[in-house]
């Protein structure tokens, strides 16, 4: 074996070492065998590209196109043209993967279920290092700072694990580095002989002979000194890089780690602890509440619906935010003719819970409380605005009991198509046994409500399901696939596969994601704890709105209208809250307006106290150790996409709620005319900034060939920056940020594919990242200029710059 052909196979090597370490990462092994295959095929067209000869330039380029090719092949073949060929249409498919895995990344914990984004990023991840090490070690002979990108896999690997077995890792990691010099060294030597350092030399032993001439360092020397700083960094690093148990991404979660933990549902997605939170020996406290409803078991708390699903998971819809009103709007769907009851919640949640979204019993019709919130009105919940949270909050919540009997949900008349075209689409990527178990289970149902009540009988009892907190969790088709064949699993499989079932059936159907009602206690009130995390199926029916179902066994209370017999007592149901001898005070506040009769005559419904039982959330990860996983990952993967996620991120923030004064009004005018700017930038229409604000909009209007919506959209926004720049007293727009968006989808319609995909992966205007960057240089650079000696020093620097030509 030549000696080149030696060092290729240990790069080869060294990159599968590296890569171990993300095996605690994700569930399973399979995609380490195939992310070796095909670093196998890069490594060997590389091997071949430098026995033609190719120029190395040439060589890398061929490489990096045939590792293109392998991953169109293996994740978007079907996108592809003639199967292998990666288009415009695959490309953007992949693009889309790599958005959607890196949503999984701060979705799930670990290890994380393999979805095709995460496989793409693990699998893509190790080739581009590997493509990195290849071209260092081999094509350029030079192995040491080849340690390099094999430090950041294993350094990211480190840090996002639960260091358990990092040792074994980095052990691993680091053999193969060692190999990697080693064969580089003994490559070096093959082609040079013995390099003599002169007379002066002790044993004539190969040390001796590697020590170079006339005292100066051999590559060989050099690259041991690189290794070592490497290595030693390497050691050092996870240390810096301490254990992120919640999400890939996320804070210390409950359980493995080693700190306290928050313990809480993820402020980012509420499915992230869901499982650490149902797996707890402690069921921490995280909030209490008093209500004067009737039946406790029915009041669950509700953070948020799940309405979109991709095939790699369900999510919640991006949808606009407005201000919280005095008085809620009536539910969608909901008639005059089902019986309604207005009850009355107090609710205090723990200063360790921190979540962005605000727990509250649905239908709500009011809610009194204080801080940033913002109010959805789709999924009528409320989302804290600027860093607001949960934490130590105090509100009070009026909702709706709603109790339809089974004979207005069998008589519901037809969802309004918009709502229908919505919330019945399913990705093609799931499997069509979901569609057929979903036909055979809801057999001879005369109506949508059979149907739906056949479905959660089948998962809850008739189906021989067994409720497993331990089962990998997962939100995708392939998860509802693995689901319906195992047949155990918890609350989020239960509640993801009926909705999905209940959408092929052409049922609207979401997932709400929340609590369970909780633990009464001695003194009245009621507790929730990690353990009450839930989620749950919610189908529509026209004449009663967004309805409740209950697939989960033993967990949750199933809903009265699903039920041929409404018992009177249900005191055996599980989710009855039960009396606890605990003697702890309440977290709840004062309830004596709500406070059911009998409690007021037992005296349980004194005056709030502070919460005592629950604990200090964790303060997260810190700020520098975020900052090191960032930088490690862009080495990895996100430096080629940056320009699209700049652009992605300038978008959101643009487009974003602001403030309501008129100076954020005016603010939020000038950054959406900013964006429209940059999107016909992007499309190829340079900004011209010596026009006014209408004739740019007319130029835009022409060169962008827009359509009459899109068209008027533009000159709307022009008109408002106009009022904003010349008015006297600006009158404020609204519905800025959907013309942007109208703008947007007109430039795309109207550009060809090649436009568009360049538009979104390379975007003109990132280059406004280089002139601020070209900016705060020359900033520093005439502050270090004024500073006394500076010439000095600029001076020394030159010389020695000069000495070392």
């Amino acid at each position: 074996m030549s000696g080149r052909a030696r060092l290729a196979l240990c790069a080869y090597a060294a990159t599968l070492l590296a890569a171990g370490a993300l095996i605690p990462l994700v569930d399973g092994v399979g995609w380490l065998v195939q992310a070796a295959v095909l670093l196998g095929v890069q490594s060997g067209v590389g091997a071949l590209a430098r026995r033609v000869p190719l120029a190395r330039t040439l060589t890398i380029t061929v490489q990096a196109l045939v590792t293109l090719l392998l991953l169109t092949l293996v994740f978007v073949r079907d996108h592809a043209l003639f199967g292998v060929l990666p288009g415009p249409e695959a490309l953007m498919r992949l693009g889309e993967l790599l958005v959607a895995g890196g949503e999984d990344v701060g979705t799930y914990a670990i290890p994380a279920p393999m979805t095709d984004g995460i496989k793409l990023m693990v699998v893509g991840g190790v080739l581009l290092i590997g493509l990195a090490v290849d071209a260092l070690a081999v094509t350029f002979r030079s192995a040491a700072p080849a340690g390099l990108p094999l430090l950041a896999l294993y350094s990211v690997a480190a840090g996002l694990s639960d260091g358990g077995a990092s040792w074994l890792w980095f052990l691993l990691a680091a053999s193969g580095y060692l190999l990697l010099l080693l064969a580089e060294g003994r490559d070096r030597l093959s082609q040079w002989g013995r390099v003599f350092g002169g007379a002066a030399r002790n044993s004539g032993g190969l040390a001796d002979g590697l020590a170079g001439v006339s005292g100066g360092s051999s590559p060989v020397r050099t690259g041991r000194r690189i290794g070592v700083l490497a290595l030693g960094i390497a050691l050092v690093a996870p240390l810096a890089l301490p254990a992120l148990d919640s999400g890939l991404l996320g804070g210390k979660g409950p359980g493995n780690g080693r700190g306290s933990g928050g313990g809480t549902i993820s402020a980012v997605n509420p499915l992230v602890s869901l499982q650490n939170n149902l797996n707890q020996p402690d069921n921490r406290e995280v909030m209490t509440y008093r209500s004067n409803i009737e039946n406790p078991q029915n009041l669950y708390l509700r953070i948020l619906a799940l309405d979109e699903f991709n095939g790699s998971e369900w999510r919640s819809s991006t949808r606009r935010l407005t201000d919280v009103p005095d008085r809620l709007p009536q539910p969608t769907g909901l008639g005059r003719d089902v019986s309604v009851t207005e009850v009355r919640t107090n609710i205090s949640a723990s200063r360790s819970y921190q979540q962005t979204y605000l727990p509250l019993p649905y239908p709500a019709s009011e809610v009194r409380v204080g801080g940033r919130w913002r109010y959805e009105p789709e999924g009528r919940t409320l989302v804290g605005d600027d860093g607001q949270t949960t934490r130590g909050a105090q509100y009070e919540v009026g909702s709706l009991v709603v109790e339809p009997t089974a004979a207005q949900l069998a008589a519901a008349g037809s969802p309004p198509e918009e709502l229908v075209r919505e919330y019945t689409q399913v990705p093609g990527s799931l499997p069509g046994v979901v569609a057929e178990t979903a036909e055979q289970v809801t057999e001879g149902a005369s109506n949508a409500y059979e149907q739906a009540v056949k479905l959660q009988d089948w998962f809850a009892s008739d189906g021989g399901f067994t409720y497993d907190t331990t089962v990998t969790s997962g939100t995708g088709s392939s998860a509802i696939a693995r689901f319906l064949r195992d047949r155990e699993g918890f609350c989020i499989h239960f509640s993801f596969s009926m909705a999905a079932m209940a959408r092929t059936l052409g049922i609207p159907a979401r997932v709400a994601v929340g609590f369970t009602p909780g633990t009464m206690k001695a003194d009245g009130a009621i507790s929730v704890g990690l353990r009450d995390a839930h989620a749950w199926p919610e189908l529509y029916f026209e004449g009663v709105g967004w309805t409740r179902f209950e697939p989960t066994p033993s967990r949750g209370s199933t809903p009265s209208w699903t039920r041929p017999e409404v018992p009177t007592d249900s005191a055996s149901d599980v989710a009855q809250p039960s009396a606890d001898t605990s003697a702890e005070p309440s977290a709840a506040p004062s309830a004596e307006d709500s406070c059911p009769p009998q409690l007021r005559q037992e005296g349980g419904c004194g005056p709030s106290q502070e919460p005592g039982a629950a604990l200090p959330t964790d303060r997260g990860t810190p700020a520098g150790t975020v900052l090191l996983v960032v930088l490690a990952a862009v080495l990895v993967l996100v430096l080629p996409l940056s320009p699209l996620l700049w652009r992605t991120r300038a978008r959101n923030r643009r487009l974003g709620s602001g403030g309501r004064t008129p100076a954020d009004a005016a603010a939020r005018t000038l950054a959406a005319w900013q964006e429209i700017s940059d999107e016909a930038w992007d499309h190829g229409i340079a900004p011209d900034e010596s026009l006014t604000p209408r004739k740019a909009a007319a130029r835009i209007v022409r060169l962008g060939r827009l359509d009459t919506t899109a068209a008027e959209a533009v000159h709307r926004i022009a008109g408002s920056v106009e009022q904003v720049l010349y008015a006297p007293e600006p009158r404020p727009a609204a519905g800025l940020a959907e013309d942007a968006l109208t703008v947007r989808a007109g430039l795309r319609a109207s550009a060809g594919r090649g436009a568009r995909l360049r538009a979104t992966l390379l975007p003109r205007s990132s280059v406004r990242v280089v002139w601020a960057v070209a900016e705060r240089r020359t900033a520093l650079a005439e502050r270090w200029a004024g500073r006394p000696g500076a010439g000095r020093w600029t001076a020394r620097l030159r010389r020695l710059t000069r000495q070392h030509g």
